[in-house]
């Protein structure tokens, strides 16, 4: 039986129009796949970074908790890196030296973490640094993933952005039982110096990205300044920003985070090797989350999704008290199995109630300001996730929660659940409808 010519063609064909989530895997997908995947790898560090600040820096729960929101205020100035980008190419580039900078600067900041850092604020300038490179990267990619969203049909929402998660979820499980089971073994400072090779592979795919090199003797001198004045002019529209100030509300709530790891390691006992298998059973059910709402709730309407995900992970989230109450004990649940089941239901639903947020953020981008706008909505994220950890901090401290004293934890676990549901009378801010159906009306 011989192939035919027509055959073969095909064959080929198939193999070069390989579709994932339906996308086409062309090369400058496989550079931004490779940086959310790089992300994800780089929670090889997670639990090294937690025991670092809680052993050798000596940091309490609510030190660790306003540390960790001082760290993440890059993400808050996302759009600064997107300006920069767009008004400040790099010999004629905008886009890919930016992703090889960070890189470099991924690499050396995780080398100057574990080879001179020792002291809390030497800790948080190194920390602000990796978070720097990380930013930068994502607005890059972030960018080109905005514009391929909003090719997408309502039928097709969310299929882009459910893959880079998914690679992102993908890098965070291949190292999640990794990051504990090196600690057993190594020190923090070993653990920091495998990540710092990591963002190299980020400087390495920049040639993968697809852009031409411009011009600077033709190139508009005023790029920037007329982005911020599309900018304003869009934020301007109530479509735009109600929504954006019910998801800054509904992230700004307090968590117990901090106070929990603290529990966890002081009080139960878990060493860092199972706290591993927490962040691999938790870095499979992110997978599980992304698997569900793009196949089953993708399409269903924004108000709808995140209401009922808000009051069922709300509820859920009550059962840590069987742990901090030790009541799992009195009906036959070992600490461990329990951390287990609670992490891995928790994290689906957290997943699916994130998901929504990502679609939602790039259909609200109209044409021509996509990449500075969705940079800015998710700095305002960050900035709700950073107030977020600010008030857990003071909560915390507040309620007298320690390293060692953990009496009041119950009592925080119920605050910050309940906070959850605070967003909730003003869901009605939220989009009806597709918000580029009613912008095309």
């Amino acid at each position: 039986m011989t192939v035919s010519s027509l055959e073969l063609k095909n064959f080929k064909q198939i193999i070069q129009n390989k579709i994932l989530f339906g996308n086409k895997l062309t090369p400058e997908l496989v550079a931004i796949l490779t940086v959310y995947f790089v992300q994800g790898i780089l929670g090889l560090a997670r639990l090294a970074v937690s025991f670092f600040l809680k052993d050798d820096l000596g940091l309490s729960p609510a030190e660790v908790a306003a540390l960790t929101g001082i760290a993440s205020l890059p993400w808050v100035i996302k759009p600064i890196f997107g300006l920069m980008s767009d008004g400040l190419p790099i010999f004629g580039y905008r886009r890919r030296p930016y992703l090889i900078l960070s890189g470099l600067l991924g690499t050396v900041s995780w080398l100057m973490l574990a080879t001179v850092v020792d002291t809390a604020s030497a800790a948080t300038i190194i920390m602000l640094m990796t978070s720097v490179s990380v930013a930068i990267s994502d607005v890059i990619v972030d960018s080109l993933v905005v514009e391929k969203a909003r090719a997408e049909s309502l039928a097709q929402s969310g299929s882009i952005q459910s893959l880079c998660w998914g690679f992102s979820a993908l890098g965070g499980l291949i190292t999640a039982y990794l990051s504990g089971w090196l600690l057993e073994y190594f020190s923090s400072n070993i653990v920091f110096e495998i990540t710092a090779t990591f963002p190299l592979f980020v400087s390495a795919v920049a040639w993968l990205i697809v852009e031409e090199k411009i011009d600077s003797k033709k190139s508009d001198k005023n790029l920037v300044a007329k982005q911020i004045q599309e900018l304003v002019t869009t934020l301007k529209q109530k479509s735009i920003w109600l929504p954006v100030a019910f998801l800054f509300i509904w992230q700004a709530t307090p968590t117990a985070d901090s106070a929990f790891f603290f529990f966890t390691t002081n009080e139960l006992g878990f060493e860092p090797e199972f706290l591993g298998r927490v962040r691999l059973v938790t870095s499979l059910a992110s997978i599980v989350g992304i698997l569900v709402f793009q196949k089953f709730l993708r399409n269903i309407p924004f108000r709808q999704i995140l209401g009922w995900s808000t009051v069922i992970a709300a509820s859920l989230g009550m059962t840590t008290l069987l742990l901090v109450t030790h009541a799992n004990r009195i009906i036959g649940i070992s600490d461990r199995v329990f951390s287990l089941g609670d992490s891995l239901i928790l994290t689906v639903m957290a997943q699916i109630s994130w998901m929504p947020v990502l679609v939602l953020s790039a259909r609200l981008c109209p044409k021509g300001v996509e990449a500075t706008l969705f940079a800015l909505l998710m700095s305002v994220w960050n900035l709700s996730l950073l107030l977020s950890h600010e008030i857990s901090a003071v909560l915390t401290s507040w309620l007298g929660v320690t390293e060692t004293n953990f009496d009041n934890l119950w009592l925080l676990v119920i605050i910050t659940n309940l906070s959850t549901l605070l967003p909730l009378p003003f869901i009605g801010w939220l989009p009806k409808s597709d918000p580029q159906e009613t912008e095309s009306v």
